[in-house]
């Protein structure tokens, strides 16, 4: 069990990337023009060791706009069955790149785009990771021993389970 920590250590990187593989949805916060946090869903393509994630958008949807008009993002995975929880916050870009599109294509996409990897609405949307916190909570009893451990000493509990900070 891992106490909070404010570095990240060897590994943390590719564990996080590993938890966001498993875990695919998030939720995606961009900006919009009246400087409204705007949050929808988006499935997670890729993740590269440079610490870059990718996604397939509409070219003109409102997420795509914001982009264009800040870069600034925030993504939230969680999985509460495994007690697994993820934020992310990075610059986001939106662009067409009908190789890329190939390359992360997938049939299930062709639901949302019926042209395929080539269809004139889809874009990429490339996240880089600028900071990232991951948090694996134990089960229930973790959280009882520390309880009665902070009944007994008077300190309360520092984190329980695995926290690690990445930038």
């Amino acid at each position: 069990m891992h106490e909070g920590t404010a570095n990240a250590e060897p590994g943390d990187f590719a564990k996080m990337a590993a938890l966001i593989r498993e875990i695919r949805v998030g939720l995606l916060t961009t900006i919009s023009r009246d400087g409204q946090l705007h949050t929808g869903p988006v499935q997670t393509l890729q993740i590269d060791e440079d610490q870059t994630l990718w996604f397939f958008t509409d070219w003109s949807s409102p997420k795509a706009d914001e982009l264009r008009h800040d870069v600034r993002v925030s993504l939230a995975y969680a999985n509460p069955a495994k007690n697994v929880y993820i934020a992310v916050s990075g610059m986001g870009a939106v662009f067409q790149d009908h190789e890329k599109a190939k390359q992360l294509w997938a049939i299930e996409q062709r639901a949302f785009y019926p042209d395929g990897p080539g269809d004139k609405r889809l874009a990429l949307l490339h996240v880089g990771i600028e900071r990232a916190e991951y948090w694996i909570a134990p089960g229930p009893m973790s959280y009882l021993v520390s309880a009665m451990k902070a009944a007994v000493t008077g300190d309360p509990a520092a984190v329980i389970g695995e926290n690690r900070k990445i930038k």
